[in-house]
């Protein structure tokens, strides 16, 4: 089962590296990391996402709480959050009936052509990471030519849209 977890830190140079460090020593594999500061001076937000189940989940809660660096610690339940992911994907343009295609794809998922040549086009695609992963998977027939991904960002919703646990 994927979990996201929101971790407040202070922004601090090795901060990230204490916590990645932390998740390599226990086993715990990171499925996707962002990081970004928050409009709080001196603070930033880290979105992790793990693949495990409840005891996995308590134990890397219990492990970050530890870590000097942290102040707060959510889990962000999917059912009250919104979580999104940001994709540039580049696919080869080998014929008009495939930039076509493409074109036509892109119209319908709502995705943003932000570079187009004779040659590839590079897409922005923004949304739930099932979003992301549906319109890479429609891509490949056409030849992908280089994927970048940022991994999950999630915020929750309301006031009952995080769990605190710490």
């Amino acid at each position: 089962m994927k979990h996201i977890i929101s971790i407040l830190v202070h922004d601090e140079p090795g901060v990230m590296a204490k916590i990645s460090g932390m998740f390599s020593r226990r086993g715990f594999n990171i499925d996707t990391i962002t990081v970004g500061k928050t409009t709080q001076p001196g603070i930033s937000k880290i979105v992790v996402t793990v693949i495990g189940d409840e005891k996995t989940l308590e134990q890397v809660e219990k492990q970050v709480n530890k870590l000097i660096d942290t102040i707060k610690v959510t889990e962000l339940p999917e059912r009250s959050s919104i979580i999104r992911e940001l994709c540039l994907i580049q696919v080869a343009l080998s014929s008009k009936k495939a930039k076509d295609d493409i074109l036509n794809y892109a119209q319908v998922y709502k995705i943003k052509i932000v570079d187009l040549t004779l040659k590839s086009a590079i897409m922005e695609v923004v949304g739930e990471p099932s979003k992301v992963d549906s319109f890479i998977d429609l891509m490949k027939q056409f030849g992908i030519k280089e994927i970048s991904r940022t991994g999950v960002t999630a915020i929750g919703r309301g006031e009952n849209g995080s769990k605190k646990t710490n």
